[in-house]
């Protein structure tokens, strides 16, 4: 079983879809409908990024979604296709387009307004756990008493991403000091996504995504929140209900890969710029076969 992947914010660069943009022929009949949602040029954000705002979440998510878009139609063009579809965080909605839930511009409009929502957050941050198991991760967190912290993303067996405060994520460290930890990084965000602290945002994404109605899925998703497929037959509810959950929960990334690899996925292709999935996937086969 072949599985597309598509990933999430992180994977954003200067230039991306650059060898895309002019060779398919959708983007140049849908590129007035995409400016005319963002209520600004795409091609010249992802290209240029004039402003320097292609690392601002609301620009970052609307962005990477059409690139990763993009990504999928000149796989589909080429004729390949899968029985699985996945997404990292944003990525999830790729999956859902791909698998017909949506149509490009109202998903657009979906990540646009997720974007901007998980924008106005502030005072949060995150940071990743590298070379420490989560069952390492979160006894740390215990021990040390930051129950403010939440694990963000299950990763990969060893890297985990917390989320939280940024004065309790700075101070974190000290809690995993020892022979095991590999690096404690700091990332480049403004606010602690995936966490409780999304709860307001993820409230107001709810009652957003009522105005949309989504259609039968074609070929089974995976859900970030639950590490499992959406139910065949899910309604448009249940996924709505789903996507809203994401911005405060978890992403259960490790368990995604472990199950579509206990069902018969061999081989997985990342559609998107850069090859940050497909590294986490190699670090969890290394763990598997250990």
């Amino acid at each position: 079983m072949h599985v597309f992947l598509f990933p999430g914010q992180g994977s954003q660069h200067e230039g991306m879809g650059a060898a895309l943009f002019d060779a398919l022929e959708e983007f140049a009949e849908q590129e007035p409908a995409i400016d005319a949602v963002l209520g600004y040029s795409l091609r010249a954000l992802c290209l240029k990024d004039p402003e320097g705002r292609l690392k601002r979440t609301e620009f970052t998510q609307p962005a990477l979604f059409v690139v990763n878009y993009l990504h999928y139609r000149k796989a589909a063009a080429e004729g390949r296709s899968a029985g699985f579809l996945a997404g990292h965080s944003l990525g999830e909605y790729n999956a859902l387009l791909a698998a017909g839930a949506f149509d490009l511009i109202d998903g657009l409009r979906i990540v646009r307004k997720r974007g901007e929502l998980m924008s106005r957050a502030k005072g949060g941050a995150m940071a990743a756990v590298v070379g420490l198991t989560p069952q390492r991760v979160e006894a740390g967190l215990r021990e040390a008493g930051l129950t403010s912290i939440d694990v963000a993303n299950y990763n990969a067996p060893t890297q985990t991403i917390l989320s939280g405060p940024a004065e309790d994520i700075a101070s974190a460290e000290a809690a995993f000091a020892g022979a095991e930890l590999k690096m404690f990084v700091r990332l480049p965000v403004s606010a602690a996504f995936h966490s409780r602290y999304m709860a307001e945002a993820a409230g107001e994404f709810r009652e957003f995504l009522r105005t949309f109605r989504f259609r039968d899925l074609t070929t089974p998703v995976m859900s970030n929140v639950t590490g499992r497929p959406y139910p065949a037959g899910a309604a448009d509810g249940l996924v709505k209900a789903r996507l809203a959950e994401q911005i405060a929960s978890p992403v259960r990334w490790d368990e995604i890969i472990r199950w579509l690899r206990a069902r018969g996925a061999v081989s997985f292709e990342e559609l998107g710029p850069g090859k940050v999935l497909t590294r986490l996937n190699q670090q969890i086969e290394l763990a598997a076969a250990a």
